[in-house]
This record gives structure tokens, sequence and C-alpha cells, in this order.
């Protein structure tokens, strides 16, 4: 079974685990997906993540994140640009989700990074999700 939009897998993995109240979740590895969990446990929405298992099968296993009153500190995530519609905003028209209090991510020439990241080095690029 081949994935057409991995990016999407994550998300909505993530989305189901927090919503099942998870502790963890396994997802299969890729670069792309290793630099999106970077961006979210340094913004604060999950706890880590680690490499688990041998290649070519190896997982990704993400600690997910929760408050005081087990509310998950991933509110919501949505995938923008697809594999079907790319999406690609410039260094002037970065987005500002939900006021700063969630993170966009965009796949820039200089790798993923948050919208914070790509405003400081000032450099557009595809925009991968959104996170609040």
């Amino acid at each position: 079974m081949s994935m057409t939009d991995p990016v999407a897998d994550l998300l909505t993995r993530l989305r189901n685990a927090t919503r099942a109240k998870h502790a963890t979740v396994t997802i299969p590895k890729s670069v792309l997906k290793l630099n999106i969990l970077r961006i979210l446990k340094d913004e604060g929405f999950i706890r880590g993540f680690r490499v688990a298992g041998k290649a070519p099968k190896e997982q990704i296993v993400v600690s997910l994140g929760y408050d005081q009153h087990q509310e998950g500190l991933i509110r919501g995530l949505r995938r923008v640009s697809k594999p079907g519609c790319r999406i690609y905003v410039g260094k002037d028209s970065l987005p500002r989700i939900r006021n700063g209090l969630g993170v966009a991510i965009v796949s820039t020439s200089r790798g993923v990074m948050s919208d914070a990241q790509a405003r400081a080095v000032v450099v557009g690029g595809e925009f991968l999700c959104e996170v609040w």
C-alpha cells in the first residue's frame, strides 16, 4: 500500500490519538515527519518523540501532551497544502495562526520551519499545515 499524503497521515494519527486520550502514538518514520514533530515539540504541542525499530521499518513514537484538565495540548490541526493542490506563501504573506497561539509549518528552501522561524530568516515556502 502506498501512501499518497504522509503529512495528512501524520496529522490524522495525532488528531485521533489526542481525541482518544492516548499517551503515545506510533507513526511510520520519514525525515519530513521528524522535522514537523521537531517543530511541534519546540512549540509545546507534544511532549517528545523517539525513533524505534530497525530500518527499513523504523517508527516514530510520539509522546502526546495533556494539560491538568486532561485536554490535549493539540486543540486542532489542518492540512493546508495537499498533493493535488499545493499552497505556497511568500515571505511577506506568512500566516499567523489563532493570533499567534497556533503555528503554521512551512517547507522552505532552508528546511521545514515554523512561521516565526520563516519570518526571522525572511523566506516563504509551501504552507504544509497549521496546528493550534
